[in-house]
């Protein structure tokens, strides 16, 4: 979602996202917030500029904001690293909680069992569980 219009959005795509990947559309729906009032909800819109900054919001299906990262125009937001989260998201919440993500884990690695038998051996399972790839 940004306050740029739709037809905004489909001149990027058409003249710039399609150079970049092989799909020729947005694999996820492109909202336009034109008057800036959902940025604004977040706490992101600069009305100066009558811009949102650039802000990822990730929302569990209860409404619950998960994560949120917020930059500047000059540093690009990584797609993978967003998908990555969701998918560690989506673990622990089907899990109830009784499954955890650890610090730098990908999709296919193991996952950490929260609990009194888990403390002060994190780092043990960490090492066990993560291969810097």
């Amino acid at each position: 979602m940004s306050t740029d219009s739709v037809f905004v959005h489909k001149m990027w795509v058409d003249h710039e996202l399609s150079k970049m990947v092989s799909a020729k559309t947005v694999p996820f729906p492109m909202l336009s917030d034109g008057g800036g009032n959902v940025g604004k909800i977040f706490g992101v819109y600069d009305e100066d500029a009558g811009v949102d900054v650039r802000g990822r919001f990730l929302i569990d299906p209860d409404g619950i904001v998960q994560a949120y990262e917020m930059l500047t125009p000059p540093v690009g937001r990584n797609v993978s690293e967003t998908l990555r989260q969701i998918q560690a998201y989506q673990i622990v919440r089907e899990s109830e909680g009784t499954q955890a993500t650890p610090s730098g884990w990908k999709p296919g690695k193991e996952v950490l069992k929260p609990g009194p038998d888990l403390v002060g051996k994190v780092w043990k399972e960490w090492k066990v569980t993560m291969a810097f790839d």
